[in-house]
């Protein structure tokens, strides 16, 4: 990970031709970074005296600048800090706007259950406000709503009548590309952390009623600290790991287990008939076979039956080990 007094200054790598699809399907109409729960704490506080979450976040914003595809939107799902510290606001806008300006994304805060709203709201929107942070965001004609399904005091979520009554109205009207969901609490099972039922959102079959039959194409959540999906009135539920520790979702002899390992974002591609989402790992792993960047060129310049012959024809040159300098193989 990378250290806490250390800017994130690599330069943003960008395709200098527009991007030329190798199979099928077409380049996706827009791109997002989901991340959620990163628990900032003041002062560069650790977690349980054992995890550095501002160089979990760090970590995550690094990997970002590594992808074929530069997000048009960081949205992240809640918990953003820890015990809602004003300087930890402070220090997460520090942290991410800059490299958010360099992706050239906006930047969607959700609140999570160890946010605090008069904070949240004053310090990272210039308002002061306890009540509920329910914002829309246009993100190139894909509509992002940020539900607030906090509860002062608690731990669990809730979504209040005003709450259901505004969100009804924002999608009432479909926007160009659909919408995006995205809340703290995710409105689905959770077998594999039985304690998470006991602070889950209440009440889901009232959302249900609302988001049924819109143009929601994808609900974004967090809470959990580790990868998991399903559906939700029809439409898929995709929930983020955490940047900081994560919850083992199978702990030797524990209820509860939180581990400093397994980190990761997820990335959504959105397309126009589909929205492919796809879990980053945060931590490097040991490389044992690879293939230079430069052979994206090389491979857009082939026809789609040269590129099959070249990479899937199991005796093909390629396949073979004989054309490792001409493509970059080693």
């Amino acid at each position: 990970m990378v250290p806490p007094d250390q800017p994130v200054t690599r330069p943003v790598i960008r395709p200098v031709t527009p991007h030329v699809p190798l199979g099928q399907h077409p380049a996706p109409t827009h791109t997002i970074a989901h991340l959620s729960d990163p628990h900032l704490l003041a002062d560069g506080a650790l977690q349980y005296d054992a995890v550095d979450p501002e160089a979990g976040l760090r970590t995550a914003l690094e990997r970002l600048r590594r992808l074929p595809h530069a997000p048009d939107a960081l949205v992240f799902t809640g918990d953003l800090a820890d015990e809602a510290e004003p300087s930890a606001y402070v220090r997460l806008r520090e942290v991410v706007e800059p490299v958010a300006a360099d992706l050239g994304a906006q930047v969607v805060w959700v609140m999570g259950n160890h946010d605090e709203r008069s904070t949240y709201s004053r310090l990272l929107f210039d308002e002061e406000s306890d009540a509920p942070q329910d914002r829309t965001y246009d993100v190139r004609g894909l509509r992002v709503v940020a539900l607030d399904t906090s509860v002062p005091g608690y731990h669990h979520g809730e979504v209040t009548d005003d709450q259901l009554h505004w969100l009804a109205g924002v999608l009432a009207e479909p926007a160009p590309h659909g919408t995006l969901l995205a809340l703290h609490h995710p409105p689905i099972p959770v077998p594999m952390l039985r304690a998470a039922e006991i602070i889950e959102l209440a009440d889901q079959h009232r959302l249900a009623e609302v988001v049924a039959g819109t143009d929601v194409r994808s609900i974004l959540g967090g809470h959990f600290h580790f990868s998991t999906y399903s559906t939700f009135a029809g439409i898929p539920v995709s929930v983020a790991s955490a940047s900081c520790y994560t919850s083992d979702p199978a702990p030797l002899g524990r209820f509860v287990s939180g581990v400093d390992g397994h980190q990761a974002i997820t990335m959504v591609h959105v397309y126009d008939d589909r929205v492919v989402q796809t879990v980053v790992p945060l931590g490097d792993a040991p490389e044992v076979s690879g293939v230079l960047p430069t052979v994206t060129a090389q491979l857009e310049a082939l026809s789609a039956e040269e590129r099959r012959e070249l990479l899937s024809r199991k005796d093909s040159a390629f396949n073979r080990g004989e054309l490792a300098e001409e493509l970059g193989r080693w």
